[in-house]
């Protein structure tokens, strides 16, 4: 299994993606997921050579299709999400589908958000890139029936699945039924875990991007609720993945993290095998 850090983990700290890259590289993560705002914003001289000189891969960027925007801004997000991927390395786009609950959305809305996301994925495709829908509360991926009946109205070769299991747990399913029902559509995968459920509303947005938000609840990977061993354990060995951690004290989290997951029993199936 490869495992990549995410840079969102940094979006409140004053550091470089050389020292992001340094971490990443002494601590054994095989990638660097970008958040869009920084792929946006860092320099020409740190694209993709530069990290793959530092044996490191950029497996995803992850941003936010403005998929209601009028039709020009929406195909000029595509068309420059599309370029930094190219300039990164990366083969996949994570988005949301939409920014309201699938009980919430109308048929109607429901229909164009569908069209607007297949639009994306075979503009994507085009270039050989993969958008990826990340399971997600507030969004038509809030939960496995509506996103299986989303992926069958959107169906595109291009369109995949980020499976965020926590969220995918929030959503009600139990992660190993939905990975199996998901199977052929799961591309890449988001790894976070909480204290207990009531604590779910600290990974809501409002909260986890103000610098000043609650951060109680959040634990590492093998200390919440969510049953990560035998969840990783039921991954295929060519998986990848990135852990997404939000809380404090980040570097040292994420790296007791990594080392967990390589360390588990049958630790084989879950190293990067090339």
């Amino acid at each position: 299994m490869k495992v990549s850090l995410c840079t969102i983990t940094f979006r409140h700290h004053l550091v470089s993606i050389s020292d992001i890259a340094g971490f990443a590289r002494r601590a054994g993560f095989d990638g660097i997921e970008l958040w869009g705002a920084h792929a946006r914003n860092l320099g020409p001289g740190e694209h993709a050579a530069w990290l793959s000189a530092q044996g490191l891969t950029v497996p995803m960027l992850s941003d936010y299709l403005p998929l209601d925007a009028e039709e020009d801004c929406f195909r000029r997000c595509i068309n420059e999400l599309g370029e930094l991927a190219r300039l990164w390395g990366a083969p996949r786009v994570r988005t949301f589908a939409g920014n309201r609950g699938s009980a919430a959305t109308s048929a109607g809305e429901r229909r164009f958000l569908t069209r607007r996301l297949r639009e994306a994925a075979a503009r994507f495709g085009d270039h050989g890139l993969r958008l990826l829908v990340e399971t997600h509360p507030g969004t038509l991926a809030d939960g496995l029936s509506s996103l299986l009946q989303l992926l069958d109205e959107a169906a595109d070769p291009a369109l995949r699945v980020n499976f965020d299991t926590l969220h995918v747990w929030e959503g009600g399913a139990d992660p190993l039924t939905a990975h199996d029902q998901l199977a052929g559509h799961i591309d890449y995968y988001h790894l976070k875990n909480v204290r207990r459920r009531a604590d779910l509303g600290v990974f809501e947005p409002a909260n986890v991007y103000a610098a000043a938000g609650r951060r109680e609840g959040m634990t590492p990977l093998f200390e919440g609720i969510v049953d990560y061993p035998q969840f990783l354990r039921a991954l295929p060995r060519h998986a990848k993945a990135s852990l997404e951690w939000f809380g404090g004290n980040c570097h040292a989290v994420l790296a007791a993290d990594l080392a967990a997951i390589r360390h588990l029993p049958d630790a084989s199936r879950l190293r990067a095998t090339g």
